[in-house]
């Protein structure tokens, strides 16, 4: 699994940015498990995630309303399939309101890139 950790902070909150490929549900469960078998990712407030696969699109939230939904849309966008992406987020205790979304496209632009530059 690639994470790219650390790439934004916005008053006090702190994101990071991971993704495999991915075929299913199943494995996304399984892609997960091992994310958080890092005790950093286990304490993370969101793991926000999105996959297109042969079964359609699925997200997950994990609490960050809309947050997989544009990453979704991102992949979408991207023409990016069976490719699980998690966009995690550390809470620092302000609202950030609109500019989550920001951070969450920020977060998975920087990840698609890092794919592009190894491809």
């Amino acid at each position: 699994m690639r994470i790219i950790d650390r790439i934004i902070s916005d008053r006090g909150s702190k994101y990071a940015v991971s993704g495999a490929p991915c075929r299913s549900a199943q494995e996304a469960a399984a892609l997960l498990v091992r994310l958080k078998q890092g005790k950093r990712f286990a304490r993370a407030t969101h793991n926000s995630w999105g996959l297109i696969c042969q079964d359609g699109p699925i997200k997950n939230d994990d609490g960050e309303s809309g947050a997989g939904m544009v990453i979704l849309r991102m992949l979408d966008r991207e023409g990016l399939r069976d490719h699980l992406i998690v966009v995690t987020r550390w809470y620092g205790g302000k609202q950030l309101g609109g500019d989550r979304f920001r951070h969450v496209q920020e977060a998975v632009r920087i990840y698609l890139e890092s794919l592009a530059k190894d491809s």
